[in-house]
């Protein structure tokens, strides 16, 4: 018996400001679960102490999710 996929089939991408202390796979299963998507990913790894702009994959987004990882990034740092 093939195994029964849990959660919905959400499609689309979510910007997430992450906040400070949070890691990247950490927000990205509180997004999944919020959302109860079926499958979701992240497009690159913001470090823990890091804030920004996480945007993350459900469903059908996450197939494009590559072009995301290869686009230009901005980063901003304070000393």
């Amino acid at each position: 018996m093939p195994r029964r996929r849990r959660g919905l089939p959400v499609n689309g991408v979510v910007l997430l400001d992450k906040p400070k202390g949070l890691s990247s796979n950490h927000a990205l299963q509180r997004v999944r679960r919020l959302f109860d998507a079926q499958k979701a990913g992240h497009t690159g790894t913001l470090d823990p102490m890091a804030t920004g702009l996480l945007p993350i994959c459900l469903g059908e987004a996450t197939k494009f999710s590559a072009h995301l990882l290869e686009a230009d990034k901005m980063y901003r740092t304070r000393v």
